[in-house]
């Protein structure tokens, strides 16, 4: 059987769910091989709730991506199926049920690369996979209008943390975001950690969220997962202003999305106890400001 990583094992998402699914893991590992004709061949990497194990089948070099049974697997498997290897991680077999998803294997990762490298390559990306979207997929409009009624009373309830005239500029903006003519497909989850080295094309990106909408919408999160690489609020502009020009898009439209997007994942991080990343998030927009 495997044996997982400490570091896996040490995620915050497994302090108050998921330890039954942990101790099976090992075991459901080995039953899905044998399901899959799967040979391990490697070493073990993972994200915050899936791990994924290298393997062979008949000689072919796969990954078995394990992860806990829900409705964000089917979700994420209709997505690969969907965008079908256009900058993206083909996927070969899912079963849902069991978590398990058999994908193409890749290299390393693009936050190996220096930073200007890959917030080009995630621009580039961004871009690749905008593509008319299915009309059945959630819309970035639709998302920042729910958020933007829970804003102030999350901002309330968790103190305060930032002054109100960002607040108010964070609700001025909601209107504008919440509508969107734009029908193109939009990951939702898109920073340099899922994105990883190809074969077929340079860089192929894993784990995605499928929207549409506004291309724009995660580009906060391309900042500020290496904001830690930024010395200077203009190395924080320069870096946007690299994607702006690589994904074609608004200026004015990516920044009010880097606020909205920034302000929300702020009072989030707040809710979830952590105590870095409200921090980046002061830091992000004071670029912007």
């Amino acid at each position: 059987m495997i044996e997982l990583p400490g570091t896996f094992l040490a995620m915050p998402r497994w302090w108050s769910e998921g330890q039954h699914w942990l101790a099976e893991l090992p075991a459901a590992v080995e039953r899905q091989c044998d399901h899959w004709g799967l040979e391990p061949d490697g070493a073990i990497s993972h994200g915050s709730n899936a791990i994924a194990i290298r393997v062979t089948r008949s000689g072919e070099p796969l990954v078995l991506r394990m992860t806990p049974p829900g409705p964000d697997v089917a979700e994420q498997a209709e997505a690969l199926r969907w965008w079908d290897g256009r900058g993206m991680v083909r996927l070969y077999a899912a079963d849902l049920p069991n978590g398990a998803m058999l994908l193409e294997r890749l290299g390393s990762s693009l936050s190996a690369e220096p930073i200007g490298e890959a917030m080009t390559v995630l621009g580039q990306l961004m871009r690749r996979l905008a593509v008319p979207a299915p009309p059945d997929v959630p819309s970035t409009a639709a998302i920042a209008g729910r958020r933007a009624t829970e804003l102030e009373a999350d901002w309330q309830r968790y103190g305060q943390p930032f002054d109100a005239a960002l607040l108010d500029e964070t609700l001025a903006i909601a209107p504008q975001l919440s509508e969107s003519s734009s029908e193109l497909a939009v990951n939702g989850d898109f920073h340099s950690d899922q994105v990883l080295r190809g074969a077929r094309e340079p860089w192929l990106v894993v784990d995605p969220l499928l929207y549409r909408g506004d291309l724009e919408y995660d580009l906060a999160r391309m900042l500020w997962t290496r904001l830690d690489e930024m010395e200077t609020d203009a190395e924080i502009r320069e870096h946007f202003g690299t994607v702006v020009q690589e994904a074609g898009l608004s200026e004015e439209r990516a920044r009010n999305w880097v606020v909205f997007r920034t302000v929300s994942y702020w009072l989030w991080g707040l809710s979830a106890g952590l105590t870095e990343d409200p921090e980046r998030c002061r830091r992000l927009l004071a670029a912007f400001r």
